[in-house]
């Protein structure tokens, strides 16, 4: 675990390129207060509160059904454990796509929930929010590559930028969103040399995930990491733990306790003294 150096802000992130000797940064997603607590005491630079709460809390099939009030309920949760991480609320699908003045209302929702900044999928088409977004002083995380809030417009969860034309485009697309104004940009889903093309063309850190290990930061789902979360394992999760097959022997074994009377036991259970036993006894009699 690296050593505490306090509460990363927008700029200690900005700043970081590994190309520079800078460490690389590791993000996570976090979406309660019991996660954000876990990751700050392990190090970790940034959560983002991910729309991916979705599926792996929430029960979706993908992100599309999770709103601005849901992430900026899980982001108060995250905000008041206090953790020394960097925050990032996700903005969510179309609460960024119909108008300028809705995109910042909806970042402002999730600043005052506790996010230090918010991140927005897209490429170029995504400057004017922006741009609108960085005026308001509300610094933004760019999101380029596959962004699976787009899932239906590509065909599913599909790696973008196998074609040299479209590789082209993703890494124009990332110095527009340097050039408006992003302070980061996540990598999703790219092939290993343009998500390096990318990381060398940009002045702003880049953030992968699955877009190999040439990105200037790795950012996985909490439940990926901690193997909780076992439905959908993408080839870019590395599994750090098994907590759902220890959850379910843990959860069985009280179950069995609970069923054959070994738990509570005398020491999980409380009291009368001997006096107030008696007294009570008396009473109990009917006395």
């Amino acid at each position: 675990m690296a050593p505490s150096s306090g509460k990363l802000t927008v700029p200690k992130i900005a700043g970081r390129k590994v190309r520079d000797g800078d460490d690389a940064i590791a993000m996570i997603t976090a979406y309660d207060a019991p996660g954000a607590r876990a990751a700050s005491d392990a190090g970790i630079d940034i959560i983002l509160v991910g729309d991916s709460v979705a599926m792996v809390v929430l029960g979706y099939d993908d992100t599309l059904q999770v709103t601005v009030d849901d992430i900026a309920h899980h982001t108060r949760a995250v905000a008041r454990a206090n953790p020394n991480c960097l925050i990032v609320g996700d903005l969510p699908w179309m609460s960024f796509h119909v108008s300028v003045e809705e995109t910042v209302r909806n970042a402002a929702t999730l600043i005052r929930a506790g996010a230090q900044c918010v991140k927005l999928e897209g490429g170029r088409k995504r400057v004017p929010m922006i741009e609108a977004l960085v005026d308001a002083e509300i610094p933004v995380m760019g999101h380029v590559g596959l962004t699976p809030q787009s899932v239906h417009a590509m065909g599913g969860f599909r790696v973008q930028g196998r074609q040299a034309e479209a590789a082209v485009e993703l890494i124009e697309d990332a110095k527009a969103l340097q050039h408006a104004g992003c302070f980061a940009i996540v990598l999703e889903g790219i092939p290993v040399k343009v998500a390096e093309a990318i990381t060398d063309a940009v002045d702003v850190p880049t953030i992968g995930i699955g877009a190999g290990p040439h990105c200037d930061g790795q950012v996985l789902v909490y439940h990926d990491v901690l193997g909780i979360e076992d439905r959908f394992v993408p080839k870019f999760v590395r599994r750090y733990a098994d907590m759902k097959t220890s959850t379910i022997d843990a959860l069985s074994a009280y179950a069995d306790d609970v069923r054959s009377g070994a738990f509570p036991n005398a020491e999980e259970s409380y009291h009368l003294n001997d006096e107030q036993a008696e007294a009570f006894g008396l009473y109990g009699s009917g006395g």
